[in-house]
């Protein structure tokens, strides 16, 4: 197989991982079953199962701050997708296709939690270190 399709592959993987985590996962998920499925009657509900097993056990992982196992999730759907386009390359067409629908919900700009504006702090004086984020997790005053 060539860099292009492994290349291909590996961003195929990527943008399915990161949409497990987010809202709009039915559909990514009924487009993914759709493309695994292709020529092979029957097996797209298989494959729904099988991407919605994968998507538990990244969430799990996540909470459990268990990088490894969703590293492990996106190589198993990497390795899945290589597959698939050896064994049609012209399946390759249909991957960028799916790949652009999903690219809009999995860009850095629309991840929760993401800056995407300039922010200024003015108006007061502050004694203190400012941090600015979308989420913080375990922060006390000390």
């Amino acid at each position: 197989m060539d860099a292009e399709l492994t290349a291909l592959a590996a961003a195929g993987a990527t943008a399915l991982v990161q949409q497990m985590v987010t809202d709009g996962w039915t559909q990514a998920r009924d487009r993914v079953a759709g493309f695994f499925s292709r020529g092979r009657g029957g097996e797209e509900d298989v494959l729904a199962g099988e991407l919605e097993e994968a998507r538990a056990e990244l969430v799990a992982a996540r909470g459990a701050g268990d990088e490894g196992t969703a590293d492990d999730v996106r190589a198993e759907w990497r390795s899945r997708l290589r597959r698939r386009l050896a064994a049609d390359p012209e399946a390759a067409a249909e991957l960028r296709a799916l790949l652009d629908e999903l690219a809009p919900a999995s860009a850095p700009e629309a991840q929760p939690g993401s800056v995407t504006y300039n922010n200024t702090i003015s108006g007061g004086t502050y004694h203190a270190t400012v941090i600015q984020a979308g989420t913080v997790h375990n922060a006390t005053d000390r």
